[in-house]
């Protein structure tokens, strides 16, 4: 599925959905061992408060600039799992610098603080599985 249907489709979530969306990119998170900052950023800098308010599991309101951003990530992680057969390897993946993203490592070009660089992340992984598309 292009990214594009995803992030279209995140306009269909509704409240009640998004404390399994948070405990999914928190989960991602710690996979990919990356600490707050970091995190925050992927997410567009939300306030520190909000941020750990989110982290504990209190997820009154999202925007739809954090929802579209975490079907990015999960995304990726999915495109990671399925490039990948090793967990380790495609957990690892986004700390290895990559010569697509100008030497850095992808987890940095996440963390780039726009949307748009999460989507060519996503891109490229899913360049990567379809090749002959």
């Amino acid at each position: 599925m292009p990214a594009a249907a995803a992030v279209q489709r995140s306009t269909d979530l509704t409240p009640a959905q998004y404390p399994a969306l948070l405990t999914g990119f928190f989960s991602i998170m710690d996979r990919w061992k990356v600490d707050g900052a970091t995190a925050r950023a992927i997410l567009g800098q939300p306030p520190e408060r909000t941020f750990y308010k989110w982290k504990s599991g209190d997820s009154a309101a999202l925007p739809l600039d954090t929802v579209r951003r975490i079907g990015y990530v999960s995304g990726i992680w999915k495109a990671l799992e399925i490039l990948y057969s090793n967990p380790g390897q495609a957990d690892g993946w986004v700390h290895r610098p990559n010569r697509a993203f100008g030497g850095q490592t992808p987890l940095a070009r996440m963390a780039a603080g726009d949307v748009t660089d999460l989507a060519a992340v996503r891109q490229y992984l899913d360049a990567a599985r379809s090749p002959w598309s």
